[in-house]
């Protein structure tokens, strides 16, 4: 089970932190990611960390904005947003897979989402 959590309002070029808890005793076997979907359109992919080696993906659109991390001792998944923008506004999903990121097609489990709001 993933519960996310952090989002909110902010003004644009501020700074928020998503975090995602994962129940469970092997969350470091997991590869971990974040989405969003923002009203109308699909959802897309934001930033991904592989559990095996904590390589990291990041979308062109929040590279050297945004940062994902995680800590294994507390089962948690982060997203440090910086530099925000109105496009960012969105609904954020964390989601886990037991593969490697490169090899993901279809992420195992979705948490639910929590809303960013970026004011202009």
């Amino acid at each position: 089970q993933l519960q996310a959590s952090g989002g909110g309002l902010v003004q644009a070029g501020g700074s928020l932190r998503l975090s995602c808890a994962a129940s469970g005793r092997t969350f470091s076997r997991y590869s971990m990611g974040w989405f969003r979907q923002a009203p109308g359109k699909e959802r897309e992919f934001v930033a991904a960390t592989s559990w095996s080696d904590g390589s990291t993906y990041y979308a062109d659109s929040v590279k050297g904005r945004f940062t994902i991390s995680r800590d294994n001792a507390k089962n948690t998944v982060y997203l440090q947003m910086d530099s925000l923008k109105p496009e960012d506004t969105a609904v954020y999903y964390c989601a886990a897979s037991i593969l490697v990121v490169q090899y993901i097609v279809d992420w195992n489990y979705w948490g639910q989402g929590t809303q960013v709001t970026v004011s202009s």
